[in-house]
């Protein structure tokens, strides 16, 4: 049956790659750090499950110290800048059809696969699609464009140096967020807004859970991950249980103000960062000053819809 861990398997031989490519690229001076962190990363994919939270955590605290210490270098590799401006000259934007491949079959894979329970875990259907779709999306790119075998693993390389350690961001915020919600932060928070909210008030409680969401989210960097934070300290005792809140307007609305946050932090490193990359931009939070002009008018609207909509 295929589940997660084949999807941590072609996870790490990427890592692999990446780790072996940049220990020969003579032209980064930070390619051992870089041929080590993207190392570790490999190793945590094959045998994260095997080493325990011991090994878990020293591995975690061996990443940030190559991250910390003078970071990582940008390589070199893959096409030259001249050959890529005249791939997007001639094919124009149906390269943005590879692309695609890799949303279609996470969405038909989701629900074609749960026709054959015995082939694909149901639990993870949707990973296990999505990493189909970026297997063949490689393999239509290879047949359509006809790159040297190495140049795709190159690409990848040189678009995940130039990202850094905020390319696994996500990943470690994720955790955070858990990690928050089982040392009862939603608690902790819960008891101070009660004493900054003033006492009955409705719309003092609204102002405070939607800042909050936009205020978690913009520090964890992940609203999925602020979200059961302030659901805790806000959503449930007041909103819902006191005032008698909608709980699906409160959550899903709740969740629509954290993704205002997320506009509006680097801790967003796939929304805001990587782009910035993708685009070679020389300042990396040019993303993110650019939607901060659309974010705060949005998250004033999201907080008038929960007032006005989840409280007839």
């Amino acid at each position: 049956m295929i589940g997660l861990a084949q999807v941590y398997v072609l996870a790490g031989l990427t890592f692999t790659a990446f780790a072996l490519l940049s220990a020969r690229d003579a032209s980064n001076p930070r390619r051992f750090a870089n041929t080590g962190f993207w190392g570790l990363l490999a190793v945590s994919m094959f045998a994260g499950d095997r080493l325990g939270d011991f090994g878990n955590g020293l591995l975690v605290l061996a990443l940030v110290a190559i991250a910390g210490l003078r970071g990582l270098g940008k390589g070199t590799g893959g096409s030259a800048a001249e050959e890529r401006a005249a791939n997007a000259e001639r094919h124009g934007n149906r390269l943005f059809l590879l692309a695609l491949v890799i949303p279609a079959t996470a969405l038909a894979g989701t629900f074609l696969f749960k026709q054959f329970p015995a082939l694909v875990d149901a639990k993870q259907v949707t990973l296990v699609s999505l990493a189909l779709g970026v297997v063949l999306a490689l393999v239509a790119g290879a047949i359509w464009l006809r790159p040297a075998p190495a140049v795709p693993l190159q690409e990848g390389r040189r678009l995940m140096d130039a990202v850094g350690w905020a390319g696994i961001l996500p990943q470690m915020l994720a955790s955070l967020g858990a990690v928050f919600a089982l040392a009862g932060v939603g608690d902790v928070v819960g008891a101070l807004m009660a004493d900054v909210i003033p006492a009955g008030s409705l719309l003092g409680a609204v102002i405070a859970y939607g800042l909050g969401m936009a205020l978690f989210t913009m520090v964890m960097g992940n609203a999925f991950a602020a979200f059961p934070v302030m659901a805790a300290a806000i959503g449930l005792p007041l909103l819902i249980h006191q005032y008698q809140g909608d709980p699906a307007i409160v959550s899903a609305i709740g969740m629509l103000a954290g993704f205002c946050g997320t506009l509006m932090t680097p801790m967003a490193a796939n929304f805001n960062i990587v782009p910035a990359a993708l685009l070679e931009l020389d300042d990396r939070n040019a993303v993110v000053k650019a939607q901060i002009g659309t974010a705060l008018p949005l998250l004033i609207v999201n907080i008038a819809l929960i007032y006005w909509l989840a409280f007839p």
